[in-house]
């Protein structure tokens, strides 16, 4: 049944890099000369005063949306485009503190461990509340102890970057390139000294937590079983770096949509057609 949320993910990887909106900036139009001014160029123009270059001015960093759907954590996204600054160690754990211990971890933790009871995954929890209960714990551990050593200690002890870049816009890339890019950060990371190496951090921290679950999931602790939850942990981080890519271009679809679909963009709503009525009082 692990099998399936694989397929799930792959699947949700596909979904989101599809329907992931990007819309090109429109250049703006050019504005006509007011009446009586001299157009640029003709007799008796002033010279057109100079602007500051725009190369010269201080880089926009642009502001990180901690959150996912206003919800899910989105402590460790941050932008290519802003020039490299390594963070320190203390910064790596306090990243994956936040990530461990946020309260959108729990819901989701409750929503696995439903999982996990319908599947009767380690049947030696039982069923009713109890076994719930206990399925909720080993999935909350799971994702606590995940994310520490893949984000917090992994990285500090080997000079790793566990941050998320998200691609530059000014690139151009097309959506699938983008996911391509957020699932090869599963495997090349950055090193604090902004060079690229395999993600040990990423794999060896999973492969670490998985060794520590065999300690409360007594029915699961051989080498194929192992394997199984070591490929879905990385398999859950790259569907993360895909949701962390396009949730700039998924959250301005939604506005676009519902600023479409606002009662005062209805033609049928307007100060020129008053409703019926309107006049009566007046």
């Amino acid at each position: 049944m692990r099998i399936i949320r694989l397929i799930v993910a792959a699947g949700l990887v596909c979904a989101v890099a599809g329907q992931a909106q990007t819309s090109d900036p429109q250049p703006p139009s050019p504005v006509p000369p007011a009446a009586g001014t001299p157009a640029t160029g003709a007799p008796g123009a002033s010279a057109p005063s100079t602007s500051p270059d725009p190369s010269s001015a201080e880089p926009v960093i642009p502001k990180e949306d901690k959150r996912i759907f206003g919800v899910l954590p989105n402590n460790r996204t941050t932008e290519a485009s802003i020039p490299f600054q390594p963070i320190t160690a203390k910064q790596k754990i306090t990243i994956a503190l936040k990530d461990s211990f946020d309260y959108p971890v729990y819901p989701t933790s409750g929503l696995f461990a439903v999982l996990y009871q319908l599947e009767n995954q380690n049947p030696s929890f039982g069923q009713g509340f109890e076994g719930y209960m206990k399925r909720f714990a080993t999935s909350y551990g799971d994702q606590m102890i995940g994310n520490m050593m893949t984000e917090g200690f992994f990285p500090a002890f080997l000079r790793e970057d566990p941050r998320y870049f998200r691609v530059d816009p000014a690139l151009g890339y097309g959506k699938w390139h983008r996911a391509w890019i957020a699932v090869k950060q599963i495997v090349i990371t950055k090193t604090d000294s902004n060079h690229k190496t395999f993600n040990f951090a990423e794999w060896g921290g999973n492969a670490f937590a998985t060794a520590i679950s065999n300690a409360y999931y007594p029915d699961t602790r051989d080498v194929s079983d192992n394997v199984e939850k070591w490929l879905i942990a990385v398999a859950t981080d790259t569907f993360s770096n895909v949701l962390k890519e396009f949730w700039p271009d998924v959250k301005q679809s939604l506005k676009q949509h519902f600023k479409k679909n606002k009662p005062e963009n209805d033609p049928l709503v307007s100060t020129s057609h008053p409703l019926p009525g309107a006049a009566i009082g007046q």
